[in-house]
C-alpha cells in the first residue's frame, strides 16, 4: 500500500491517486493493481510444487475453457499463472544466479527465517545488500525449477518517493534563496531612502511677527524723501 506521505508528495506534483491507493498521472491508463504474472514451465507439476511448498502460494480454480495445460495460484495479493511449454527442450537451462536478471520480488517478514529455510531445502541462493542514505535493504535471489529468478527482500525499509517530488525538493532551496535575495534588496533600498531623507536639512520654521516688529513696517506716512539726500526709513 502506498503511504500517506507518498500520496501527499504525488498530489503536490499533480499526480492523482488511483484505485487501491496507487498514484496515477493524468492521461495514463486507468489501472488499479497488478493482477498476476505468467510463467512458461517445462513441467507444470514441478513448478506447482515449488510455488506452493517454497513460496506458499495456493492453487485456485482455472477456467475449464482453456485447451492447454497450466495451473493458477494466488497469495499475497497477486496471482501466478503457470503455462505448460509446448516445447520444453527449447527453454533455456538454469544459469548463474544474476541479481540483474528478470525477476519477481517478494517482501518478507524475516530475512533470517528465509535464509534458514532455503538452507534446509537445499536451494542455492545469493545475497546482496543495498545501502541508501543510511538505510540497508537485504536481498536474497534464487531460481524456480525453470530458472526464473525470485527475490526475497525487506525493500519496504526504503521510502517510496516520486521523482517529481524529489525534483521539487531540490528546487525549493534555490527558490527560497532567490526570495531571500529579493527581500534583502528591498530592505537595502528602504534603508538607503531613510538615510537620504535624514541628510536633508529641514527648513527653518517661520519667525512669528511680534507687535514691535509690526510697528517697524515702513509706511508712506513714515517715509520722507529729500531731493538732496537718500531715502530714510524711520519707525514711529
Amino acid at each position: 500500500m502506498v503511504s500517506s506521505t507518498t500520496m501527499a508528495a504525488a498530489a503536490g506534483c499533480g499526480v492523482g491517486v488511483g484505485v487501491g491507493g496507487g498514484v496515477r498521472a493524468p492521461g495514463v491508463l486507468p489501472l488499479a493493481s497488478l493482477n498476476h504474472i505468467s510463467i512458461v514451465c517445462r513441467s507444470v507439476e514441478a513448478s506447482l510444487r515449488f510455488y506452493t511448498d517454497v513460496l506458499g502460494f495456493v492453487p485456485i480454480r482455472r477456467p475449464g475453457s482453456f485447451d492447454f495445460d497450466g495451473a493458477w495460484l494466488f497469495n499475497y495479493g497477486i496471482g501466478i499463472h503457470l503455462l505448460q511449454s509446448e516445447d520444453p527442450g527449447s527453454l533455456p537451462e538454469k544459469g548463474e544466479i544474476n541479481p540483474k536478471d528478470n525477476h519477481i520480488s517478494f517482501q518478507c517478514e524475516s530475512m533470517v527465517a528465509v535464509e534458514r529455510r532455503l538452507k534446509e531445502m537445499g536451494i542455492p541462493y545469493v545475497q546482496r545488500c543495498v545501502e541508501e542514505g543510511g538505510i540497508n535493504v537485504d536481498q536474497i535471489f534464487f531460481h524456480d525449477p525453470d530458472g526464473f529468478m525470485i527475490e526475497i527482500c525487506n525493500c519496504n525499509n526504503l521510502p517510496v518517493i516520486p521523482l517529481a517530488a524529489d525534483l521539487q525538493q531540490q528546487r525549493a532551496p534555490a527558490a527560497v534563496q532567490l526570495g531571500a535575495s529579493k527581500r534583502a534588496v528591498a530592505a537595502a533600498a528602504v534603508v538607503a531612502k531613510q538615510q537620504q531623507q535624514s541628510s536633508v536639512v529641514p527648513p527653518s520654521p517661520p519667525v512669528p511677527v511680534t507687535a514691535a516688529a509690526a510697528q517697524c513696517v515702513p509706511s508712506s506716512a513714515a517715509i520722507r524723501v529729500s531731493e538732496e539726500s537718500s531715502s530714510h526709513i524711520s519707525c514711529a
